[in-house]
This record gives structure tokens, sequence and C-alpha cells, in this order.
């Protein structure tokens, strides 16, 4: 009871050091963050707190006169990353887009008390595919990026295109078109590029023309034939017609 206390009194009569530490961690959605909070006394902590700004207050705080640790609507997922007496880094395993924010790590020692802020920002790698129309273009889409992906061609073309769609959850999705209607290159690249990673792929030109090729010969046929059929129809109409017959 005497050590509860003493702990109460130190901790109420420190005098507050506010440290201006920025520590910036971006990390892929799906991962683990660690958000540092170093203790730049070499004495021991008696107390140390992480808060996020939240819909309602968000706290994991230990004190070591009872060696216990307390959670306030902080996820499972939000715990130490070792023992907070000796090190009390904040481990997110896995990273959701709802983890992003500013993190404080409040800590008191003998010496005082000091504040660490940290701000973590979620990335999410796009979805990419690569298709093409009929129209002899190429659809090269990253779907729900965060940051937006940025999309360039191999080679690069003034007939390409690019528009941008926002989803609620704040990702992106970015889709580019190449048209090849003159073009004599054998393929096409679309190059992704985004902080998780950098994504190519690769059409055959030759391919997908041959394709539309043989797509606009057998709609060319359909046509003649039905054209040659109507063709006999109205004649073996005019053959059996009585005008015909009398002449």
């Amino acid at each position: 009871m005497a050590q509860k206390w003493a702990v109460l009194a130190v901790l109420l009569f420190l005098p507050i050091n506010l440290v201006e530490a920025h520590n910036r961690v971006r990390v892929e959605a799906g991962h683990e963050a660690v958000l540092r909070c170093p203790n730049i006394s070499k004495t021991f902590l008696l107390l140390v707190t992480w808060k996020k700004s939240c819909s309602s207050q968000c706290l994991l705080s230990y004190r070591r006169d009872h060696n216990k640790t307390s959670r306030l609507n902080f996820s499972e997922r939000i715990t130490w990353k070792y023992s907070p007496a000796s090190d009390p880094a904040l481990r997110i395993y896995p990273v959701s887009l709802g983890d992003e924010g500013n993190y404080t790590c409040e800590t008191a020692n003998s010496e005082g008390s000091f504040h660490f802020f940290s701000s973590l920002t979620v990335i999410v790698p796009p979805t990419v595919t690569l298709t093409h129309d009929k129209s002899r273009v190429a659809v090269c889409q990253a779907s729900a990026g965060k940051p937006p992906a940025d999309i360039s061609w191999i080679p690069e073309s003034n007939h390409s295109s690019e528009e941008e769609f926002h989803h609620p959850n704040g990702t992106v999705t970015r889709v580019s078109y190449f048209g090849w209607v003159n073009s004599s290159f054998p393929s096409v690249t679309c190059l992704v590029t985004h902080p998780a990673r950098n994504q190519s792929l690769v059409m055959d030109l030759r391919d997908t023309s041959h394709g539309l090729l043989y797509i606009l010969i057998k709609a060319a046929v359909g046509v003649g034939v039905v054209f040659g059929l109507s063709l006999c129809l109205i004649f073996r109409h005019r053959g059996s017609s009585p005008l015909h017959k009398r002449s």
C-alpha cells in the first residue's frame, strides 16, 4: 500500500516534458505495424500510456506498481510488442485501414513525463488487370489502391486516356485506356507504380488483332448469308405472283 501511494505521489508532482518527436510509420494493410516509444531516461518507467484519437477515447496503459495493463476501446489486435516495463512499443497486427491516424505515447518516470507522437499511414496495393474491348482499346485497371496507383504504357501513346473512381473506404480505382487502331506494335505493356509494389502486364496485340479480325469476318459472313436468303425469297415471291404468270 505504501508503494502504491509513493508511486501516485511521484506521478502527481512530476514535471511535464513535452518531447516534440514525430515518428512517421507507413505499413501495408494486413502486415504488422510497430510504433516506438523510446525511454529517454535510464530510470524505470512508472507509467506508460498509448492514446489515439477515435470516436471515443482509445488507450492502452501499463502501471508498473500494479504490473497491470488497462485497455479502453482498443482492439485486441493492438497490444504491446514486448514487455512494456522494458520497451513500451505498440504492436498492431494485422493492420487495417481503420488503424490509420495519430498516436501519442505518454511515459512517466522519476525524472518527469514525456510525450511522443506517431503518425500511422496504411497503404493498400491495387488489384491490376489488363483487358481489351472490340474497339481495339486496351484497358489497364488498378482497383482499390491507397494511395492511387500511377499507370503508364510502353510504348507511349497520344491516344491514351484515364479516369478515376473514389471509394468510401479511402481507396481509389484508376483506369487507363490505350488505343492501337493504327499501331504496328506487336505488344503493349501496362506499368502500374505504387508504394506497396510495382506491377507490369503485357498484351500481345497480334493475337488480339486476329481475334478481332475473326469476329469481323464472322459478322460479315453472317450479314452476307442473311442478304442472300432475303434475295432468294424476293425472287421466289416475284416468280410465283399472278402478275408474273400472266406475262
